[in-house]
């Protein structure tokens, strides 16, 4: 195994390490939770991640936002993210798309990829990703945060999930209500890239089509059902 890789060795052995680095990985948004996960994955050794992003750098961003530094305000953050991964691990490919992701634009982004990973703040994109990925037949990981609290699920072609929770809602998500400490993102972008690895490697899915709903504040975890 690479010397890169090495304390990868005991969870994920030489032979899953290639399962990895033939990965195509599609990361939508780069800010609280898309920076953490590009991070990690680069890191990881993923073989190619996409990242779609339409926004810049704000002073708002520095709270919580791994790419985000004071040198970078009013830069695009699809910038800093490959700017990022190439410092971290040359060997993952990067495409960066800066735009936001649209009903227009996302066929021909989506096409091709192996998983796909919501890191984005509004449900009307997350029903967008959930409706493509049943169309092309991709795994999606939703995350959400807000405040204290987070939540994570794997949903599958077909599961809908998403829909059962959100319904027709064309809303914001509450992160602007309740916003957003540094740890949120944090926390809840290693349990989604857990779950990216778990699909991969074929492993356990104990919430594929459940919600792993976490409040930081009472360190208390549910899986919910919607059946």
């Amino acid at each position: 195994m690479e010397k890169r890789y090495q304390k990868n060795s005991e969870p994920i052995t030489e032979k899953e390490m290639a399962l990895l680095k033939n990965t195509r990985l599609l990361v939508i948004g780069c800010g609280g939770l898309g920076g953490h996960i590009i991070e990690q994955c680069a890191r990881l050794g993923i073989g190619q991640i996409t990242a779609v992003d339409g926004d810049i750098f704000d002073e708002t961003n520095l709270n919580r936002q791994l790419l985000s530094e004071m040198k970078n305000l009013g830069s695009k953050k699809v910038v800093a993210a490959e700017q990022r991964v190439l410092a971290i691990n040359p060997d993952t490919i990067f495409l960066g798309f800066d735009q936001r992701l649209t009903f227009e634009n996302i066929d021909a982004i989506i096409q091709n990829q192996d998983i796909v990973v919501d890191a984005v703040d509004n449900i009307t994109t997350r029903l967008l990703l959930e409706k493509k990925c049943t169309e092309y037949q991709i795994p999606l990981v939703h995350g959400a945060i807000a405040g204290w609290y987070f939540q994570v699920s794997v949903v599958m072609p077909g599961d809908s999930l998403l829909s059962k929770i959100y319904g027709n809602s064309e809303s914001q998500g509450i992160e602007s209500v309740l916003g957003n400490p540094a740890f949120t993102p944090a926390a809840a972008a290693s349990f989604q890239v857990a779950e990216v690895v778990k699909i991969i490697l074929k492993k356990p899915l104990p919430i594929q089509s459940k919600l792993l709903y976490v409040d930081m504040l009472t360190n208390s975890m549910d899986i919910i059902s919607f059946n």
